[in-house]
């Protein structure tokens, strides 16, 4: 029996980003579900300055909930690692893996900010010209085919600076399910993640991965990344 793979998806995308995961996924007989966030992607026509981090998170606990999902393995790409975290945190009786790839790993109590402070003063200012919320997509990585690029860039979308700026708050005690960290080891400059892949490889209760890849391997190595999720779940069950 396959498994259901949940994302939560990374800042300015949304579930059209996955596209080329649902039929890797389908013919390796597993469930792919790819929402998408308030604000965002088909749902851009409710952007607002007043939607966060917390937004986000109900978005998918509500999809766990109304679709009545179970044996999650839930997937954390990037922004979504914040989403993810409060996820399993608050719905850990559906979770049986957590799945962070190329993720902010957060402890209770940080926003996404707080974990890339460097982005602060950067982030601020887009936000502040954009209308005083909105934060214009982050450059696509130099790797990216030039049909990829045209499709993303059609279709990525701003993202409201309260995403960034809210505190995570967890509310269960620290989670015990298994959990796995990839790491796409194709370093850009700003090579935000290798933080979380190296508490990842030195911490207790971590299985850890890397990938030749860029940072959104959903895009730019659907096959490679469709090869390693199987086997984490393999290996976790």
């Amino acid at each position: 029996m396959g498994a259901t793979f949940l994302v939560c998806h990374g800042a300015w995308s949304a579930g059209w980003a996955w596209k080329k995961m649902h039929p890797l996924m389908s013919a390796a007989g597993h469930r792919l579900i790819t929402p998408t966030y308030t604000g965002l992607g088909e749902r851009v026509h409710l952007a607002d300055k007043s939607i966060a981090l917390e937004t986000h998170i109900e978005d998918i606990l509500n999809v766990i909930k109304y679709e009545d999902l179970g044996d999650i393995v839930l997937i954390g790409h990037s922004y979504g690692g914040m989403v993810a975290t409060a996820v399993a945190d608050r719905a850990r009786d559906r979770i049986s893996q957590l799945i962070y790839l190329d993720a902010f790993v957060p402890e209770d109590g940080q926003s996404l900010l707080d974990l890339n402070e460097s982005a602060r003063p950067r982030m601020q200012e887009l936000a502040k010209a954009g209308d005083g919320w909105r934060v214009p997509p982050n450059p696509t990585p130099p790797d990216t085919a030039p049909a990829d690029l045209e499709w993303l860039s059609e279709r990525r979308v701003d993202m409201p600076i309260k995403c960034f700026e809210t505190k995570l708050k967890l509310h269960g005690s620290p989670l015990k399910l298994p959990r796995s960290y990839i790491y796409a080891n194709r370093i850009t400059p700003a090579d935000t993640f290798a933080r979380f892949a190296g508490r990842a490889k030195s911490e207790a209760g971590w299985r850890y991965y890397e990938m030749d890849a860029s940072h959104s391997p959903h895009v730019t190595a659907p096959d490679a990344l469709m090869s390693l999720l199987r086997k984490i779940a393999i290996d976790a069950g």
